[in-house]
């Protein structure tokens, strides 16, 4: 497969990996016989291949203009990445009932509900960022089919998962969550507030660093 039939393909095959996988009538399916463990990890495995498979038919795509490349361009995808990698920080191994990816949700304080307070979807935020901020300076239009799909799907699976948790904790039970959550967020330092702005930018610098390795392209031309 070549040019436009191969980036349909592997679009087609990303969007279907998160589509079926997770279905009422496939997934306990697939969980009986994996494990919970075994099925996340079958899934990751297979999301991220096919992010990659992607990525490079988005490459071998045939280019065709959008909009032209300017210099202003890659300071937009900066600022988005690195508000996208502080918000990572900050949500790493945190609880978070009202989204996925949180760690010992039991543990979650609506008093002190961290990043939470301010953003309820942190993982979707980091997703719709990078996809925001890397549509600006590839405007050809596989890429800004590519990342402006990604960015679409981050909105829609906000309110796919909202939708989900207001059904398994009952309306009344998810609205005073999401109330006092927004009710006890604060700007004030908590613990380990300066280690998870470090680990931040750590993380902003590593992607930058490993960008042309990986892509093959600079992150960012100062």
């Amino acid at each position: 497969m070549t040019g436009w039939t191969e980036f349909v393909a592997a679009y087609g095959a990303f969007l279907a990996s998160h589509a079926i996988p997770v279905r009422p009538p496939v997934k306990p399916f697939l969980t009986a016989r994996l494990g919970k463990r075994g099925f996340s990890v079958a899934y990751s495995l297979l999301s991220l291949g096919l992010l990659v498979w992607l990525i490079v038919a988005a490459a071998r795509a045939p280019y065709v203009e959008v909009w032209a490349r300017a210099p202003w361009q890659n300071h937009v995808t900066l600022l988005a990445m690195t508000l996208a990698c502080q918000i990572l920080a900050f949500a790493a191994f945190k609880p978070n009932p009202l989204s996925f990816g949180g760690f010992r949700n039991a543990a979650f304080d609506p008093a002190r509900p961290g990043i939470v307070g301010w953003i309820r979807h942190p993982l979707l935020a980091v997703l719709a960022l990078w996809a925001a901020g890397h549509t600006v300076p590839n405007g050809d239009l596989a890429h800004v089919l590519m990342f402006g799909g990604f960015a679409l799907f981050a909105g829609l699976g906000m309110a796919m998962i909202d939708r989900r948790k207001r059904r398994q904790m009952g309306p009344d039970a998810w609205r005073e969550l999401v109330r006092s959550s927004r009710a006890g967020r604060s700007l004030a330092p908590g613990a380990g507030t300066i280690l998870r702005v470090l680990a931040g930018f750590g993380l902003l610098l590593g992607l930058i660093a490993l960008h042309p390795h990986i892509i093959g392209l600079e992150a960012v031309a100062w």
